[in-house]
């Protein structure tokens, strides 16, 4: 909160500064997301409480911190998974989520398929596919789920 008496130009240098931290915070999410992070340890980093960290972060950025950091271990998720060379086991661990039925909830409410779908699907749907287009192709759908879609009957 704000001094009543801080005139306009201290406001608008204080918001920059707050900005400026969640910048940091999100910056840390995507360069540390395999290891341990949760709300409080990133606002303890940004010398902010978890409550006002996770308030400020949603209005500047449009979701959680910890939705954001889900989200990217998400995508990273997404990319092993591609490669083929891991289980679904080992990827939920190397992107650090520390439990396989959170993971795959999430996977399947971001991406639309349970990561073991998602697996067996990759290497056929992005054959051929340089990386970089695959991973637009594939990325996972932010501030919503996935669309259902029907069934189709043969």
């Amino acid at each position: 909160m704000c001094h009543p008496s801080w005139g306009p130009a201290r406001i608008a240098a204080q918001h920059l500064h707050d900005l400026a931290r969640l910048r940091r915070v999100r910056d840390r999410i995507d360069r540390e997301y395999a290891q341990p992070l949760d709300v409080e340890a990133l606002a303890r980093g940004a010398h902010m409480s978890a409550g006002h960290l996770s308030r400020q972060f949603r209005l500047a950025y449009g979701e959680s911190p910890y939705a954001y950091l889900m989200t990217r271990r998400i995508e990273r998720a997404a990319a092993l998974l591609r490669r083929g060379d891991l289980s679904v086991t080992e990827v939920c661990f190397a992107v650090g989520c520390s439990s396989l039925g959170t993971f795959s909830t999430r996977f399947t409410e971001l991406v639309g398929v349970p990561p073991s779908v998602y697996r067996s699907d990759a290497a056929r749907t992005t054959a051929g596919m340089p990386a970089c287009v695959a991973k637009q192709v594939t990325r996972p759908v932010r501030n919503q789920e996935a669309p259902v879609t029907e069934p189709q009957l043969a």
